[in-house]
């Protein structure tokens, strides 16, 4: 039987026209010998606005589902999670060539290991990509390391969480995504950070969209106050998963 990476993407309606660059993107991702994905796309509400944007392909299923943010959206698709590991996509993201395969060859190699992150370029609405200059050296990214990080600097952490593959058991334990209106990704990463060892890939991972109708790029997500409270309730949690010492991988 094939092994599959699980592809896990939140949709809703004025995002829906960019997934077929990010199918395309999947489309040119080769795997290893014996691997398949399997592309879950959720759509964040039950409209008919995504349903002619999905490409016909037995590898993705989509589904519908009551509004609730996208980390609620991403979620939800775990439950048609059959495969050893997650991987995120957002709907107006593209991954970049070979990402899935490097993504493979760390979890499969090093057990260790929890998730993995890579680099990212931003996608311009001209065509052309901007890279980040504090990217990390290539290799593991010890427990603890992005939350240091990231209090150091503002809140900004040196690994981008829409670059995500995490070991399935692992993304479960840990409840899926946080309930937060943004920076869901961000809070799931923390406790990924909080219980288990990562990776970074220095060779580009993936396509970053920049364009006028992301949620990033909304004043809602940048208001003082709540963007205070979200880090607060992000830092909070990922201390209480470091003060009680679960650890992944478990022994005994």
């Amino acid at each position: 039987m094939r092994r599959r990476i699980i592809i896990v993407t939140a949709v809703h309606g004025p995002s829906a026209h960019h997934l077929p660059d990010a199918y395309k993107s999947l489309c040119a991702q080769e795997l290893p010998d014996g691997w398949e994905w399997h592309w879950l796309i959720q759509e964040d509400g039950e409209t008919e606005d995504v349903s002619p944007h999905l490409p016909d392909d037995e590898r993705v299923t989509f589904r519908q589902g009551r509004h609730g943010g996208p980390g609620v959206a991403r979620t939800m698709a775990l439950a048609n999670a059959d495969g050893d590991y997650v991987k995120i996509l957002d709907a107006d993201d593209q991954l970049a060539s070979g990402a899935l395969a490097r993504d493979l060859a760390v979890l499969e190699r090093d057990t260790s290991i929890g998730w993995t992150t890579s680099r990212v370029l931003d996608l311009m609405p001209d065509g052309s990509t901007i890279g980040f200059d504090q990217d990390p050296e290539d290799g593991p990214i010890e427990r603890g390391a992005v939350l240091e990080h990231w209090r150091a600097h503002n809140y900004r952490a040196q690994v981008h969480p829409a670059t995500l593959c995490v070991r399935r058991d692992l993304l479960l334990a840990l409840g899926g995504w946080m309930a937060l209106p943004a920076s869901e990704d961000t809070g799931l990463l923390l406790a990924l950070d909080a219980v288990s060892r990562g990776y970074f890939t220095r060779e580009v991972g993936l396509l970053y969209r920049k364009w006028p109708g992301q949620a990033t790029g909304q004043a809602a997500h940048t208001d003082a106050v709540e963007r205070d409270t979200r880090m607060a309730v992000i830092e909070a949690r990922a201390r209480s998963l470091a003060y009680y010492q679960w650890r992944y991988p478990t022994t005994g």
